[in-house]
C-alpha cells in the first residue's frame, strides 16, 4: 500500500498520543476503577507467585493471597460502595502505601468471574507484580508496576499489529484512538492481551491472506492464533478475514489459515480439559429486574437454545436491539465500572473522527464480494460474543442476554471499518481524523481527571438524570 508522506506523519503522531493516553490512563485511574479490575489483580497476583489454578471454598472461588494484597482492594479502594457521591485524594494513596506492615498474613480472595480465564492473559501483569515484589515494594507501588508493564504489551502488540497489516492501518488506528482502548489497556484488564492478540491475528491473517507466505509469518500465525484462542474463543475466528477463494490448486494459504484456526481450537479445549473444564457460577445483579440471581450452567443453558432455537433467535434480536445504544456509549468511552459518560459532544466527535478513519481509505481495491465476506466474518463473531454471555453470564432460561458490554466489540472493529474504507483518501480526511483524535482523547483525560479527582461520581446504571442540556453535552457525567 502506498502511503503518502503527510499521512505517514499523521499515523506517527496519533500513535504517539495512542501510547500517552495509555499510560495517562495507567497513572490517572485510581485502583480497581476499571471493570472487574480487582478480580483481575488477584488473578494476576496468584500467576506471579507461581500458581495457576483456583481453588473453591463453599460458594467462593478464588485463592489464597497476602492479606496486604487482598485489603488494599477491601479496606483501601473498595468496589463495593454506596451510591453517594466518591471523590479520590491523593492521601488515599500515601496511606494504603504505608499499611503493608500493618496487614500480616493472608486471607483468601474471591475471583470467581476470571477463575477459568488461561493464564496467558494475566502474564504481563504478573511479570511486573512479581518484579514489585522482588524489589520490596508496597502493594500500592506494585499494582501500578503491573499495570504500566500490562500496558506497555498492549501498546506492543498494537504496533506489532501496524507493522503487519498490508492496508487498512487508518482503521486500526480509529480503533486504538477510541478512550476506551486506552483505558483498558492502561489498566490491570486482560483487555490489553485480547485486543491486542485480536488485532494481531487479524493483521497476520490480512497479511498472508493478501501478500503470501513466508517460515516467520507462518510460525507467527501457529503462535498467535492459540494464544488468541485462550485469550477468548470467540475471536479466533477473526483469522478468516485472510481467507480468500484460492486461484491456483497450489495456493495452500487457505490451508494454512483454516489449519492454524485448528490448532488455536485445540489449544483452547486443551486448557479447558487442565482446568478441569468447570465453569464458574457467579452472582449477577439481573438487568430486568434489579434481583441479585446466579449465571446459569452453560450445559443446561445450551439446551434451553436447542430445545427452541427460534426463541433464542427473538431473543438475540431484542437484546441486541435493546442495547446497541450502550454498546455504542461503551465502545467510545464510559469509565469506571461504567459509571462516568464523557460529555455527550463526545460521542458524535467519536462518531465523525470514526467517519473520517473510514474515509482516509485503505489504499487498496477490493471487491463488493470481499467486503461483504469481511462483514459476515464481524456480524458472526459478534453473534458468538452474545451468545458466549448469554451461555455463560445470564439467568437460566432468560429472555434477555446479561453482561456483554461494548468493549468486547473492540477486536472486530478494525475488520468493520476496512470493509466500509474507500480505496483512496477522501480529500482532507486524513487531517480531520487526526483533528478529532486527538480533540477526543483530551476531553476523555479532562473526564477522567475531573471525575476521580476533583468532582468525584456516583456508581449508578443507566443514563444520570440532568437538568441542563448544554451541561449533559459539555460537561462528564458527574457534573450533569
Amino acid at each position: 500500500m502506498l502511503l503518502s508522506a503527510p499521512w505517514v506523519g499523521l499515523e506517527k503522531i496519533m500513535l504517539v498520543a495512542i501510547a500517552i493516553a495509555t499510560l495517562f490512563c495507567a497513572l490517572i485511574t485510581p485502583p480497581f476503577q476499571a471493570p472487574d479490575e480487582n478480580q483481575h489483580y488477584m488473578k494476576a497476583l496468584l500467576l506471579s507467585e507461581g500458581r495457576v489454578m483456583t481453588e473453591q471454598r463453599g460458594d467462593l472461588i478464588g485463592a489464597t493471597l497476602p492479606r496486604a494484597a487482598v485489603d488494599f482492594h477491601a479496606v483501601d479502594f473498595p468496589t463495593d460502595v454506596p451510591p453517594t457521591l466518591r471523590r479520590f485524594d491523593r492521601a488515599m494513596l500515601e496511606r494504603s502505601g504505608d499499611a503493608d506492615a500493618q496487614r500480616p498474613g493472608t486471607a483468601f480472595a474471591d475471583f470467581p468471574n476470571v477463575a477459568s480465564y488461561a493464564p496467558t492473559l494475566y502474564a504481563p501483569g504478573a511479570v511486573g507484580l512479581y518484579l514489585a515484589d522482588a524489589l520490596d515494594l508496597s502493594r500500592r507501588d506494585a499494582f501500578y508496576v503491573g499495570r504500566l508493564i500490562n500496558a506497555a504489551t498492549g501498546l506492543l502488540l498494537l504496533i506489532a499489529a501496524l507493522q503487519l497489516l498490508p492496508f487498512g492501518r487508518n482503521a486500526l488506528l480509529a480503533t486504538a484512538l477510541l478512550p476506551t482502548f486506552a483505558y483498558q489497556t492502561g489498566s490491570l484488564s486482560p483487555d490489553a492481551v485480547i485486543n491486542g492478540l485480536g488485532f494481531l491475528g487479524l493483521a497476520l491473517a490480512l497479511r498472508i491472506g493478501f501478500m503470501g507466505t513466508s517460515p516467520a509469518r507462518a510460525a507467527g500465525l501457529f503462535v498467535t492464533a492459540p494464544l488468541l484462542a485462550l485469550a477468548k474463543g470467540v475471536y479466533l475466528p477473526l483469522m478468516a478475514a485472510g481467507l480468500r477463494w484460492p486461484h491456483d490448486r497450489r495456493d495452500y494459504r487457505p490451508w494454512l489459515l483454516i489449519g492454524a484456526m485448528l490448532v488455536g481450537a485445540i489449544g483452547f479445549i486443551l486448557w479447558m480439559t487442565l482446568s478441569g473444564g468447570s465453569q464458574a457460577l457467579y452472582h449477577i445483579q439481573s438487568r430486568r429486574t434489579g434481583e441479585t440471581m446466579m449465571t446459569a450452567p452453560l450445559a443446561d443453558q445450551l439446551a434451553v437454545i436447542l430445545r427452541d432455537p427460534l426463541a433464542y433467535v427473538r431473543i438475540l434480536v431484542a437484546s441486541v436491539t435493546e442495547r446497541a445504544p450502550v454498546y455504542a456509549l461503551q465502545i467510545v468511552g464510559r469509565f469506571g465500572w461504567n459509571a462516568i459518560l464523557l460529555p455527550l459532544i463526545a460521542y458524535p466527535l467519536a462518531l465523525l473522527m470514526l467517519g473520517a478513519g473510514i474515509a482516509t481509505g485503505t489504499g487498496a481495491r477490493f471487491g463488493i464480494g470481499q467486503r461483504l465476506w469481511w462483514l459476515a466474518v464481524a456480524g458472526g463473531i459478534a453473534l458468538l460474543i452474545e451468545t458466549a454471555m448469554y451461555l455463560t453470564g445470564t439467568p437460566l432460561a432468560a429472555d434477555y442476554i446479561q453482561g456483554t458490554q461494548g468493549r468486547y466489540f473492540l477486536p472486530i472493529l478494525p475488520l468493520i471499518l476496512i470493509a466500509l474504507s474507500p480505496d483512496r483518501p477522501m480529500r482532507s480526511a486524513p487531517r480531520l481524523f487526526a483533528g478529532t483524535a486527538l480533540l477526543l482523547l483530551v476531553i476523555a483525560a479532562a473526564t477522567l481527571v475531573d471525575s476521580f479527582w476533583v468532582h468525584g461520581f456516583v456508581t449508578t446504571d443507566g443514563m444520570p438524570a440532568h437538568g441542563s442540556l448544554t451541561r449533559a453535552l459539555l460537561l462528564p457525567s458527574p457534573r450533569w
